[in-house]
């Protein structure tokens, strides 16, 4: 394997990390308020995530960092051309940095109640954007001769709501959010005992069955090929099982996998077109054109050896040590 298949490889590892990890933090966030009914429940489902959230949001600073340094007109192509949801995201992600971390700042319900609405609004943003941009990736960006998103007179911002108003990201963003919604969903049954656990697992089913309507609306419209949509559906109906008959770990483990697959293909449907161009597909960003020198492949190959490894052992470390259910009903006074 070369080397920029390998990194196009581990960037993609770091892809799917992300969005199974933080994919269930937003839904988390989306969920608590309306899962929690008062501000021990909600306290509850948020304690699944307090110790591992930030921890989580470092594949995203991974992913972003290595597609710079090994793929550097990759990065800038995607972050011209979808610099809207990009904000959107960033400011998305601070404000769900600030609502958990200041949540417990104040001995107030209403304080709390508020910095929960504001995780809710922010985790619904980031899920729908992220969303977008994965809808997008497939049908590609308009890309010009020089590997640089054309410009043209309607200016960056209508050229970037364009983009967002096309069918692949209108389904991804709702796609975004209901499989977010659904890993939450999974992963609260999974970690909480009591009222929140009950709740989260009947809301998988519904949840799955919203997603499966969403996949075959995209199997219709052409979106999504009727493969991976058939066999997205057969993965749903085997996490309706699953939560049912309260098989809770089988349930969240095979939203994952339905998380990573779709990320996987979303990225790697055109290989080694790495971002097709809409105006002419010889002007498509490809795995060898878009990547970093020898040199620098080289040098930071070095790096990630050393830096992900420990990476890795270091966030599973975490989830060993706080792997216990947490507790949502009031202890007996």
């Amino acid at each position: 394997m070369d080397l920029p298949t390998l990194w196009f490889a581990l960037i993609v590892l770091c892809w799917v990390l992300f969005f199974v990890l933080e994919g269930f933090d937003f839904g988390v966030g989306i969920l608590a308020p309306a899962l929690g009914r008062d501000t021990h429940q909600r306290g509850a489902a948020l304690a699944t995530i307090g110790p591992v959230w930030d921890g989580n949001e470092v594949w995203l600073v991974a992913a972003i960092g290595a597609t710079f340094a090994a793929f550097p007109n990759w990065y800038a192509a995607l972050l011209s051309g979808l610099y809207l949801p990009m904000v959107i995201i960033l400011l998305a992600l601070a404000g769900r940095g600030v609502a958990l971390e200041f949540r417990g700042k104040k001995d107030d319900a209403a304080w709390r109640r508020r910095c929960d609405q504001a995780l809710a609004t922010c985790s619904l943003l980031s899920a729908a954007a992220f969303g977008a941009v994965l809808g997008v990736l497939p049908g590609g960006l308009a890309i010009g001769p020089d590997g640089e998103v054309v410009a043209d007179a309607a200016g960056a911002l209508a050229r970037t709501l364009g983009v967002l108003a096309q069918p692949g990201a209108l389904l991804g963003a709702g796609a975004g959010v209901v499989v977010a919604c659904l890993l939450g969903g999974a992963y609260l049954a999974l970690r909480t005992t009591g009222p929140v656990r009950e709740r989260a697992r009947a809301l998988v089913p519904p949840l799955a069955a919203v997603l499966a309507a969403l996949v075959v609306l995209g199997g219709l419209t052409g979106t999504v090929g009727w493969l991976p949509a058939a066999a997205a559906v057969a993965l749903l109906v085997l996490v309706t099982l699953a939560a049912r008959y309260r098989r809770e770990g089988w349930a969240f483990g095979i939203c994952s996998v339905l998380v990573a697959t779709v990320v996987v293909v979303a990225f790697a449907a055109s290989v080694p077109v790495l971002l097709p161009s809409t105006l002419d597909p010889a002007w498509s960003l490809t795995l060898q054109g878009a990547a970093a020198s020898d040199t620098a492949l080289s040098t930071i190959t070095v790096a990630g050896v050393v830096i992900l490894p420990g990476v890795l052992a270091y966030q599973a470390f975490a989830y060993w040590v706080f792997r216990r259910r947490v507790t949502s009903e009031r202890a007996a006074t």
